[in-house]
Order: structure tokens, then C-alpha cells, then sequence
């Protein structure tokens, strides 16, 4: 299975796309957009190995000696009698014998009510069901085309298991969000965000812009094509190709079991699949594929061609599971820090690596594997869930008294038919605990508000309810979440309490008692302690408490109004801000007062206050950026990039005072503020070239940590602690190493390097021009490309598919043979070798990014598709800063 989604990384290009649709607007301009919407027949399968027998669709491969019993649903009053052929197939250069070919007349007995039965033969590759009407000669005809261009049928039903898997994926999603209320905003936004993390899709975020009603059916728009939109008006190519519909393409094909693809594997698929069944059909027999989606011993197959009983005839091509060795899929936790309950009813485990896990039923049988205290085992049963994002697991009935604080299970179930072992997950159990508050929420209660309260204890996954006690009063349930794995948040609701003592009470999953907190609540009057202007300044400081109650205030004939509330040693501290700067900025030391403050309830409160000397003020003169001491092929082309392994020197001229006093600090930190450090003179990060002039050195890396990336900022601060304002510094960024950048040899006669997406479609070639059609070319030796020209991404290594053929010649043309030398084809990307890619935001061969490739969150490859670099440069974004474009040298 994973297999098969590599395939489709390696095939994936946005000019094979754009020379097919053309081809196709020719031949098949009705069937190249056609959903797979007509009911094709159901055929039920079992596939027996070693004695034991599964529906297909628990069955993601075949392997030789598999047993396949096949028998088609079709109605008793069916009118065409048809025959039913099993073909095994070994591969593109070796067609199968004639004894690989199994008939079955469907309309006769024993076959009418028991099927065909059949056993895979030694060297099999790969299996295929067809269903043609009857006539004279038909299985000779059939097996001659089958034989006769092996590779092409080969092609088809890899494209066709592949577009199976992308479209369950799809359907998946779809089928989950119809269960949601299209009324319910909150449940639309979470259930259709995990279901894409679970499904490896990329959701249309401005969905989330319109209204309530209107979101879900935007999210679920198009069932062919999810993450294209198909516009009646807009041909195939332009929805490849342009805008924000190119996005999910793009992504379905950045899974961990795929390579960079630059549009959908589903999409690439189908036309693939489309293009090569039109050229093999005959006067006698045209090929329609089937798109098959399996439940239970069922497949349900689909059509997009409606089929037809004249000549040409219309065969039915339906693939089964590739024969191949069952690749296990790689699945870990969604957050390895995550903790659980053992207790908790229907706890999830949330769990990715393999789309399949969730939109296939390849995955059965799982179970979470203990070992108790005294080494009996003990397994729970585990059910996928890609609403929920994980695991569904039930332990609320397991005898924990087997167990001591906590508990490990490991996952363990069946992959098809081969034994899986997946990650392990640590429960906790539940037990009396004595929760404690931090100091900083020991006086946190207020009453007439809900205040934030955190309890800290080991079981906090284990909680199931919050109650808040009140002596003398009601007990009221409080919300809670789990803000830390040892750590609950909590909102005590004190809106009509008095101040006094009162119980919060934590009840533990499986517990019938609950662990109480005792705790004070406090009145909070709003109270004003200070305020502090600063001349020149259009913002004064007030501290106090509940100065969440100020509405505005007013000083020497200038309103002030709330700016930000932040809390900060037990005080609130209010930021007021002038509604006439310039009439602020004037105040001049000295200046004395009464302002007076209006609160919410209407009271107005007064305190005095004089206006201190100027808070510090510096300007940047200049500033200079040192590289990494190692050699960099990304060259940041904005000074205002600081690599984080680099250096930052700046100088800076003061304002107020001014003179650089000796005390003089420069306090750098990120935006946020969680990030700080202060340079000074008396560690030499501060120099002075002159009274007035100061030069300033910042090593990122060595002042912050390795982590360390994003906009810096800097204040002066005065030898009392006064602060000037936040300046804007720079912006940090982590550089990815790039050891190289491999590249197939470019065909003499080769299609134009993949346009990625975003770009313009190409224009078509003057048919003069175009290459031989593929019977006629000469294949391509397998030394004349790299062997990871297409699979970036994958994880394994697996077998490359062929090569997508170039643009038909004209008639005059097909009957010159290839000049030597001469190779068909599109000519495949590079592949970029380096770690750290994930700091990569997105990559283009050109400046203005029409050819470029968007570098997936989570992205934890080695590898990457690149489009072919221009005179030895490519062009990055950094994850870090996505809106400078910097330059890469191809090593």
C-alpha cells in the first residue's frame, strides 16, 4: 500500500498534466472530467492464505499461492452476458503466459452462483478482473491485448489501486463532516481540521470566512475532487494549475508514505488511467476503468464512462491489490507527551503516519497489549476513529488494582494478513492526590468574576469533574481543561460569591470520592495606585487592581483609552493611550495633576500624578549581518535576516539623554517577550564609539538557545529600570544544510521541465515539433536517470513507475522513427539531499516563484523534489521569515 502511494510521487508533474488534458480535450474531452458517479457491478472477494480467509477489503496485497474466489453480483435480469476474465501480470517487459487468463461465463452454472476461484502463480505482479460482453472470439481478443502491450495494462492498474487509496481518503472526510451539524461553527472548524490531520488532507481555510451555514458544504464541495475545485467553467488544466484549488492538490500528495508531487496522485491518476485506455482500444473492444472502493467482501466499483454494447464494446477494467510483500504502515503518537487514563471512558490516542489507517480496513483486529504487576496479560480492543483523530480505547472496566500508578499497552493488531506492532502509550491511574496551587494563584480568586485557577498533581489526565463549594452555598460545576500533563486549568465562576473560604472538589475517572482544595476568595475593589507619564510619551502606565473596570480616563484636558491589561506581581498593570498623541507628547516635566478615571459601573475615581523625564529613546544607524562561520549555500538576501548560527552588530545614536550614561543597557528579546537578554558595557556586547554613538553585538544562538527564531526586538533601558520603546531588530532564521542537488539527465527530446503549481500552463508546441509517439521510441536505459528522481519524500525505497510519455506527434510524424539517442518523456525533477528541510517554507526555480513547491508542516524527509535550477540557483523562502526570497547555490 505504501508502495503504491510512492508510485504516484514519482510520476507527478504539473506538464505531464497540462500535455494529457490537451490530449485529451482531442479524443476524450467528455470523459477526462467526468466524475466516477455511474454504478458499475459489485463483485464479492475472498482471498484465502495459509488456511485462512479475508474479505478484500481487508487485504491490501496478494502474494503467490493466495487462493482468490471472485463472484460477480449481477441481477438476475441481466440481459448481456458477461464474461468474466482474471489476468495475472509480471511487469511492463515480460508479457504473461497464455495460462494466466481465467474464464468465467458469468451467465452459466456452476459459475452464475459460485464465482471463479483462482490461485496468484509464482512471479505474478499484479491482478486484474475485466468484464466483457459476449462475443464470438472475445478471450483470445482480450488476452492478445493484454499480451501484446503488458505495460501499458500494467500502468493502468497501478493508477487505478492508487486512485482507489486517494479517493477512500477523500471519501472519508467527506462522509464524516455530513455527520456534523452544518449549524454548529465550533464542530464544523474541529471535526474537519482533525479529520485532515487523520487523513493527510489539506482543508480550504476560507471556508471558515463564511457564514455558518454555508461552511460546511464549502469543506465538502466536489466529491471527485476534494482538494480541486472543478468550476463548470474553468478546464482541468487552469483548476491544476492556478490559485488556492492547487493547495489540497498539492498536499495529497505530501503524505509520509508519498513523495513532493505537484498536483494530486488521485487527480494524476485518472488521467493517466483515462489517456491509456483510449489508445488501446480496437474496433472490437474499448477499456473503461473502474474506480473501486471495498467494504467487507465487497467491491463497489464506479464508472465515469458509461459502457457500451455496440462495437466498439465496452470492457470493464477492475484492479485488485497489488502482489508484492505487505508493507506495514508507520504509525506513532500524535503528541508523545500526551497522557492518558487508563479509567477514562473511550480515552483517544491520537495517532498519524498512514492515511490508511483510517479511510481502509486494511488495520483490523487491534488491541492495546498490558502486561500487569504480576506479568498476565491483558488487551483492550483499539478502533481507529479519523473524527476523533486516534485510537478509541475503553479501560473503564479494567481491574486497576493489576496495575500500580500507571500502566503501558502497546498496540497490536493484524495488517492485512501479517502481524502489526505499533507504538506503545502510557496510561496513568487513578488515586487520592493532594492537587496544589501554585503561589501565583494563591490569591488569584476574586469574587463577582470567574477567575482562572491551576492545580497542579501527576493524575491530571485523569480528571472527570470539577465542582467549586461554596460554605453555606450551591456546589457548581466548573470548567476545566487539561493545560499541562501534570497540571488542570480551571474557571472558579465567583460571580455572585462572597469573599470567604470555599472547596474546589476534583473527582477522578473510576473514583467515587472526590479530592478537595481548600482555598480563600477575596473582594477586589477596584483600587488605582499609581500611574506614571513619561514626558514626551502618548501612553501612561496605571497600576492597581480590578483595573478592568476602567473604561477611560482623562489628564490635563487630553482622554486616555484602555489599551493592554496584563497582571504582573499580584498587581493589574492598564496601559492607557492618548486619543490625541501629539497633545501628550507635549506634556513636560513637571507637569502636575489630577486625572481622573471613569469605571464601567459609572463611579469616578481620581489620582494625582506628574509627569517624569523622558523615558531613554535611541535611533539605528546602521547594522551588519555576520554569516554562519561554516560555508552556507543559502544566501540570505535581506539584511534584515539574522541566521541564527550568525551574528548581528548594530549601532545605535541616543535621543534621550543625551549621552550614553556607562550604565547604559540594551534589552533585546522576541516578540512575545519570552525570549529576553541584555547587553551592557560591562560584557563588551555594548561599546562606545563615541559619547552619543554605541555599537552592539548579539550572538542568537549563544544569547537565546537553539530554538531561537522570528522577529527580535530592542529597547534601551535606563540605569533605573525606565524602558524606551520595542524597535523592530531583525529577523531570526535557521538555515537548512544542503549537501546537494541531484538531477536526471535532461532527453534530447524531452517535455519542458514540470511546471510546479501556481504556474501558467505552457503553450502547446507547434506539431511539427512534437517527439514520436511512445510504441515508437526507443526505452530509456535505466543509467540515464538518478534513482531518486520522483520519491523525494518516501520513507522506503520502492520500485520507480514508468515514465509518462510525451505529447502525441502529429500523423505525418508517427512514421519517422526516434532519431538516436532520442528519450520520450517529460523531463522529472531534481531532488534536493539535505537536513533540517523542513525550515524550508517553499522552493521555485525562478524569482518570482511560478515554478515552485510548498514544503509541507511536519515535513521530516532528507529528500525533496525540486524543479530543475536556472544556471545552478534555486530560490528558497525559509519557514522562518516566508516573505524574503533567498537564493541557494546548487552545490
Amino acid at each position: 500500500m505504501i508502495h503504491r502511494y510512492r508510485i504516484a510521487a514519482a510520476r507527478a508533474s504539473l506538464c505531464a498534466a497540462f500535455c494529457l488534458a490537451l490530449c485529451f480535450s482531442v479524443a476524450t474531452a467528455s470523459a477526462d472530467n467526468a466524475p466516477f458517479d455511474l454504478k458499475g457491478p459489485d463483485i464479492d472477494v475472498h482471498v484465502t492464505r495459509s488456511g485462512k480467509s479475508l474479505p478484500i477489503a481487508q487485504v491490501p496485497s496478494l502474494q503467490a499461492g493466495d487462493r482468490i474466489r471472485i463472484h460477480p453480483n449481477l441481477p438476475d435480469t441481466q440481459s448481456v452476458h458477461y464474461l468474466l476474465v482474471v489476468a495475472f501480470m509480471r511487469g511492463v517487459t515480460n508479457p504473461p503466459p497464455p495460462t494466466w487468463f481465467f474464464k468465467a461465463e458469468t451467465w452459466k452454472p456452476p459459475f452464475r452462483d459460485e464465482g471463479i476461484e483462482v490461485t496468484v502463480p509464482a512471479e505474478a505482479q499484479q491482478a486484474a478482473i475485466f468484464l466483457a460482453p459476449e462475443t464470438s472470439g472475445d478471450i483470445k481478443t482480450l488476452r492478445n491485448a493484454v499480451r501484446g502491450r503488458p505495460g501499458s495494462f500494467v500502468r493502468v492498474l497501478q493508477d487505478l489501486n492508487l486512485a482507489s487509496l486517494e479517493r477512500s481518503r477523500i471519501d472519508t472526510y467527506l462522509a464524516a463532516m455530513h455527520q456534523v451539524s452544518p449549524t454548529d461553527e465550533a464542530a464544523i472548524k474541529e471535526t474537519s481540521t482533525t479529520l485532515a490531520r487523520s487523513l493527510s488532507l489539506k482543508i480550504n481555510q476560507d471556508c471558515f470566512l463564511r457564514p455558518t451555514a454555508e461552511q460546511a458544504q464549502c469543506l465538502t464541495t466536489n466529491t471527485d475532487n476534494m482538494a480541486v475545485d472543478t468550476g463548470q467553467n474553468a478546464s482541468v488544466v487552469a483548476q491544476l494549475t492556478t490559485g488556492a484549488t492547487s493547495d489540497l492538490a498539492t498536499q495529497l500528495a505530501y503524505t509520509p508514505n508519498a513523495g513532493a508531487g505537484y498536483y494530486s496522485a488521485y487527480v494524476g491518476a485518472i488521467f493517466d488511467v483515462a489517456r491509456i485506455l483510449d489508445s488501446l482500444h480496437t474496433a472490437q473492444y474499448q477499456y473503461i476503468p473502474a474506480l473501486s472502493s471495498t467494504e467487507g467482501d465487497t467491491m463497489h466499483n464506479k464508472l465515469n464512462v458509461p459502457p457500451s454494447f455496440h462495437n466498439p464494446k465496452s470492457v470493464i477494467i477492475i484492479s485488485l491489490p497489488p502482489i508484492e510483500k505487505t508493507q506495514l504502515p508507520m504509525l506513532s503518537p500524535v503528541n508523545l507527551k500526551q497522557a492518558a487514563c487508563l479509567q477514562k471512558p473511550q480515552t483517544v490516542l491520537g495517532i498519524v503516519g498512514d492515511p490508511a489507517l483510517y479511510s481502509t480496513q486494511y488495520g483490523h483486529d487491534f488491541v492495546l497489549h498490558f502486561k500487569d504487576k504480576q506479568g498476565k496479560p491483558l488487551d483492550l480492543p483499539a478502533t481507529p476513529d479519523a473524527t476523533l483523530g486516534g485510537l478509541k480505547v475503553d479501560g473503564s472496566k479494567v481491574d486497576t488494582t493489576r496495575f500500580g500508578l500507571s500502566a503501558t499497552g502497546s498496540l497490536k493488531g493484524m495488517w492485512g494478513f501479517e502481524p502489526y506492532e505499533g507504538p506503545s502509550f502510557t496510561f496513568d491511574i487513578s488515586h487520592a492526590s493532594t492537587w496544589k496551587t501554585p503561589p501565583a494563584d494563591q490569591t488569584a480568586l476574586v469574587v463577582g468574576r470567574t477567575d482562572t485557577l491551576h492545580l497542579e498533581d501527576d493524575e491530571a489526565a485523569c480528571v472527570s469533574e470539577v465542582a467549586v463549594k461554596i460554605p453555606g452555598g450551591a456546589t457548581n460545576k466548573a470548567d476545566f481543561k487539561v493545560s499541562k500533563p501534570t497540571e488542570i486549568e480551571v474557571q472558579v465562576p465567583l460571580k455572585d460569591a462572597k469573599p470567604g473560604s470555599l472547596s474546589v472538589l476534583v473527582k477522578e475517572y473510576g473514583l467515587s470520592t472526590s479530592d478537595e482544595v481548600s482555598l480563600n476568595s477575596y473582594a477586589e475593589a477596584g483600587h488605582l495606585d499609581s500611574l506614571t507619564a513619561y514626558a514626551g510619551d502618548p501612553q501612561v502606565l496605571l497600576k492597581g487592581t480590578r483595573l478592568d473596570e476602567v473604561s477611560g480616563a482623562d489628564f490635563q484636558s487630553v482622554h486616555f483609552t484602555p489599551g493592554k491589561l496584563s497582571r504582573e506581581g499580584g498587581q493589574d498593570q492598564l496601559t492607557l493611550v492618548a486619543t490625541n498623541a501629539a497633545a501628550a507628547q507635549a506634556f513636560t516635566v513637571g507637569t502636575n495633576g489630577k486625572a481622573k478615571f471613569a469605571l464601567k459601573d459609572g463611579r469616578i475615581l481620581e489620582l494625582p500624578v506628574e509627569v517624569s523625564a523622558a523615558r531613554p529613546r535611541v535611533t539605528t544607524l546602521s547594522r551588519d549581518v555576520q554569516a554562519p562561520a561554516a560555508d552556507a549555500t543559502i544566501h540570505l538576501t535581506d539584511q534584515g535576516e539574522v541566521p541564527q548560527d550568525g551574528g548581528l552588530t548594530f549601532s545605535l545614536k541616543t535621543v534621550i539623554p543625551a549621552i550614553f550614561p556607562r550604565t547604559e543597557k540594551i534589552e533585546v528579546a522576541t516578540e512575545d517577550e519570552s525570549l529576553k537578554t541584555t547587553l551592557s558595557l560591562s560584557d563588551s556586547s555594548l561599546v562606545l564609539e563615541d559619547a552619543t554613538t554605541m555599537l552592539a553585538t548579539l550572538d542568537p544562538r549563544k544569547s537565546f538557545g537553539p530554538s531561537i527564531f522570528g522577529p527580535l526586538q530592542y529597547r534601551p533601558v535606563a540605569n533605573d529600570g525606565t524602558t524606551g520603546d520595542w524597535q523592530p531588530l531583525g529577523t531570526v532564521v535557521r538555515l537548512p544544510v544542503v549537501s546537494g542537488v541531484s538531477c536526471p539527465r535532461v532527453p534530447r527530446h524531452a517535455d519542458p521541465v514540470p511546471a510546479p503549481q501556481n504556474a501558467a500552463p505552457a503553450p502547446q508546441a507547434d506539431p511539427a515539433s512534437q517527439a514520436s509517439p511512445p510504441d515508437a521510441a526507443k526505452p530509456e536505459s535505466p543509467s540515464d536517470t538518478t534513482q531518486s528522481s520522483g520519491a523525494a519524500l518516501q520513507s522506503r525505497p520502492g520500485p520507480a513507475p514508468s515514465a509518462a510519455p510525451a505529447n502525441p506527434a502529429p500523423a505525418d510524424a508517427q512514421a519517422q522513427p526516434p532519431a538516436a539517442g532520442d528519450q520520450p518523456g517529460p523531463s522529472p525533477a531534481c531532488t534536493l539531499h539535505g537536513s533540517n528541510l523542513f525550515l524550508i517554507d517553499s522552493i521555485a526555480s525562478d524569482a518570482a516563484f511560478t515554478h515552485s513547491i510548498q514544503v509541507p508542516e511536519g515535513f521530516a524527509g532528507q529528500t525533496l523534489n525540486v524543479p530543475r535550477p536556472a544556471a545552478k540557483t534555486l530560490y528558497v523562502k525559509l519557514r522562518d521569515d516566508p516573505d524574503v526570497v533567498n537564493t541557494l547555490q546548487v552545490p
